[in-house]
């Protein structure tokens, strides 16, 4: 991957380049109400354009308001105008269209924006000082359960739509060698579980995680049909006094050691090692932004690590590869198997203890 090796603009590109990044709040609430109020979206379907009044008639807005953001629209790329056409764009089709990106706006819009402003903060103090404007909880972890509710679907939007895409691939990896028992840590609502439960008839699985999520997880695995074949482990992983349970032909985290630091993730795989059954393996679920396949995904990932230090915990990342092997090693462990790029920009490490 070169994508960060050479500065290819010229002067003036850098210079428009640094206004868009000193606007890019802007630019970002400009784009979502473009998108929330209609503006795109009677663009898009009017395919061969439509003049300002025609706009304001369809959308049903203030003149004034409908030209400011049609304006800010034409400089940010999202809508173009000929002899006194609008149009939409093809930049304009994935901010209305595209899952992804989505994803991506609601996540940062209710999770992140408002807390993004302690960003300053947040890395001085080694802290996660923009949670106080969701909650006051240490991390946003203890809090899932307890957000607002368009601030939890979009949270929980943003995770299961990452893994939910990978599981389907890493399914028929984890159950090659049919394990018996599987820790799940950090099983968040028991989205894994269901997935395992439906493609292994046989296996038993123990979801270790903090009592709020064990609740979520609980109320829909018992009410789907599968509480005969789902333990529990409520505990807080951070408390090394807590021991895992053990005995486990597998332990299962998939985008849980991001939200940790290089220490705590390195504690965490010891207490791992300890909890498997002899030739138990761990299986690690995460996104390495050195491990992209196109420019795109490895900026997104390098941008949701700030979400970890103004909100989350304050101590985490998304990961590059070469620091979180680092890890793996200090904890006793050798990873055995790397699998790359599968679902949108994960990878899968299989670690056995040395």
């Amino acid at each position: 991957m070169d994508f960060f090796e050479h500065d290819g603009l010229t002067a003036l590109q850098a210079k428009e380049e640094a206004q868009r990044i000193a606007f890019a709040p802007f630019v970002f609430q400009a784009t979502r109400v473009l998108r929330d109020c209609g503006i795109l979206k009677v663009l898009h379907e009017n395919r061969n354009g439509l003049t300002f009044q025609q706009i304001i008639e369809k959308v049903n807005m203030p003149e004034y308001g409908v030209r400011v953001l049609v304006e800010a629209g034409l400089g940010m790329k999202l809508i173009t105008l000929k002899d006194n056409i609008y149009n939409s764009t093809k930049t304009a089709y994935f901010i209305l269209k595209d899952e992804l990106t989505r994803v991506n706006m609601d996540f940062v819009h209710d999770v992140c924006y408002q807390g993004m402003f302690y960003l300053d903060e947040s890395i001085k103090n080694e802290r996660p000082e923009g949670l106080k404007v969701l909650g006051q909880w240490p991390t946003i972890y203890e809090g899932l359960s307890k957000l607002p509710k368009h601030i939890q679907k979009s949270w929980f939007g943003f995770d299961h739509f990452y893994s939910d895409n990978a599981f389907p691939h890493v399914l028929p990896v984890v159950y090659k060698n049919k394990p018996k028992k599987l820790l799940d840590i950090g099983g968040n609502t028991g989205k894994w579980a269901r997935e395992s439960f439906q493609f292994d008839k046989d296996v038993q699985i123990t979801i270790m995680d903090l009592p709020g999520q064990v609740e979520m997880a609980r109320k829909h695995l018992t009410e789907i049909g599968f509480g005969d074949r789902i333990s529990f482990f409520e505990t807080n992983i951070l408390d090394e006094t807590n021991p895992f349970p053990t005995g486990f032909d597998a332990v299962w985290m998939s985008q849980f050691l991001d939200c940790f630091s290089e220490a705590e993730i390195i504690s965490i795989l010891n207490r791992c090692r300890k909890a498997l059954a002899p030739n138990g393996s761990i299986y690690i679920l995460e996104t390495f932004w050195d491990c992209q396949r196109f420019e795109g995904s490895a900026f997104s990932l390098q941008q949701t690590s700030l979400y970890f230090t103004a909100l989350a915990n304050g101590n985490s990342q998304m990961y590059d590869s070469k620091v979180f092997m680092r890890c793996v090693e200090k904890a006793g462990l050798v990873c055995v198997e790397e699998h790359n790029d599968i679902g949108l920009s994960h990878t899968l490490l299989i670690c056995k203890p040395r």
